[in-house]
């Protein structure tokens, strides 16, 4: 209790003026209840309610109160930057700081809600804790800055013509990078390095490790962040993972590791390039399921536009040592900084659950010892269909209908959302897919209009 009696006090002291007890959807969209100074104190103590049932896939009309219990570690101070773009009018300034604690979501008997997708990643958190490890994670977020219409709508229009890590002349872009960066650090979010990315207007921001529930965290945070200053700037940020044709998208790389004893378990001096078997295995439960959790870590319509050949983002289910065109990279570094890079999930994924299946294939391949078989560090898009399967290198879904098709054969991934979210997960992604068949695209019309 004395840690929320030290909040209460900064609180105080920092004059904070509201508190925004900060949550996820199941699509992962960013929601937040948002209190006055005198309910400081019912807040911290977790006496909040709001009525679940009004939010997707959460809960039924008959289950709609729910608690906010908070998480007192993520409390957090927004520096001016995002308050003053809260409040354009400034009263934000004027009126007192914004602060923020994430909360997880729980029946008003104190029982964890299976529909929070924070307690879902903790679920598997603990998994690993009782094999005696600890998941570390670091994250490259790529996102696209664009300009705004005179009416402030979003557009696809850029001003800058740089490429990757291009050092331009500096633009609204570049400038509101450096403070989405500044706001990061302000916040202890160990933003490590940003730069420009290849199409124009992308670029990519690096959370350096953390244990995977505090990643989670930071990336929910971080798009908040990263939204909320491209507004002030008069600009709009997406993650999005392809917002425009025949231009790279974007990806949500993710650096994993197990950490067992204080060591880093997937280092191995003394086996065949100084991986560990549980490395191997972990791996090798990546690569299982891969196409299992694809409808998680890569959840729209859209990601399977970024998930096609020639845009450096994988189509193939396989694992490199040397280049970058496979799913799953062992990067050079070894010892402590041993580890594996997904390259698949973007960053439209729910980071709570996307973290989790990934967690939960991981240890499902180390649980079942399974071999990932030999690096492939051949040229992929250049080998025949015989030598593919040779490798046994199976494809990526090609849309999400398939993503789906693939997550309901998966128990591994299933067992990991549990019951609650997968149904509900599994309906909001049938729904979304049934309402884009059903659309007529302007390339379709180009198409066929004339020549039908």
């Amino acid at each position: 209790m004395s840690e929320a009696r030290d909040i209460f006090d900064e609180l105080k002291k920092r004059d904070v003026r509201f508190l925004l007890l900060q949550f996820t959807d199941l699509l992962g969209v960013n929601k937040a209840v948002e209190v006055p100074a005198s309910q400081f104190e019912k807040a911290l103590a977790g006496e909040v309610t709001f009525d679940g049932s009004a939010l997707e896939g959460f809960a039924r009309v008959e289950e709609a109160d729910a608690l906010l219990v908070p998480d007192l570690a993520s409390f957090r101070v927004f520096p001016r930057e995002v308050a003053a773009a809260e409040d354009k009018g400034g009263e934000g300034q004027r009126g007192g700081a914004v602060a923020r604690i994430i909360c997880d979501i729980c029946y008003p008997d104190g029982r964890p809600f299976e529909g929070c997708p924070r307690t879902t990643l903790k679920r598997q958190v603990e998994r690993a804790a009782a094999l005696g490890s600890a998941m570390r994670v670091g994250c490259e977020v790529e996102f696209f800055i664009f300009e705004q219409t005179e009416r402030g709508e979003p557009t696809t229009r850029t001003l800058d013509a740089g490429s990757y890590f291009d050092l331009v002349p500096v633009d609204r872009g570049e400038t509101a990078r450096r403070i989405i960066v500044a706001v990061l650090e302000e916040m202890k979010l160990n933003a490590e390095a940003s730069h420009h990315e290849v199409a124009g207007g992308q670029h990519e921001i690096d959370l350096g490790y953390a244990d995977v529930l505090t990643m989670a965290d930071h990336l929910a945070t971080l798009r908040f962040v990263v939204r909320t200053i491209a507004v002030r700037h008069g600009l709009v940020a997406t993650f999005m993972p392809k917002p425009i044709y025949g231009r790279n998208g974007s990806g949500m790389h993710t650096h994993q590791s197990l950490f067992a004893k204080g060591k880093n378990a997937f280092f191995d001096a003394k086996g065949p390039i100084q991986l560990s078997e549980v490395g191997r295995w972990y791996i090798g439960g990546l690569l299982r399921h891969a196409r299992g959790y694809c409808a998680v870590t890569n959840p729209l319509v859209n990601s399977y536009k970024r998930l096609v050949p020639g845009y450096e983002a994988p189509v193939n289910v396989s694992w490199s040592t040397q280049n970058v065109s496979p799913l799953v990279r062992v990067p050079a570094q070894r010892g402590e900084a041993t580890r594996c890079e997904n390259r698949m999930p973007d960053p439209s994924a729910n980071p709570y659950l996307g973290l989790a299946v990934q967690l939960a294939a991981g240890l499902a391949g180390i649980r079942e010892r399974i071999d990932p078989g030999e690096p492939v560090n051949k040229n992929i898009a250049r080998m025949s269909y015989r030598e593919r399967r040779r490798y046994r290198i199976d494809d990526l879904p090609r849309d999400l209908h398939e993503a789906l098709d693939y997550l309901e054969k998966d128990a591994v991934v299933r067992e990991a959302l549990g019951d609650h979210i997968y149904e509900r997960y599994l309906d909001a992604k049938r729904e979304e897919w049934q309402e884009y068949i059903g659309q007529v695209s302007e390339w379709e019309l180009n198409r066929y209009l004339g020549q039908y």
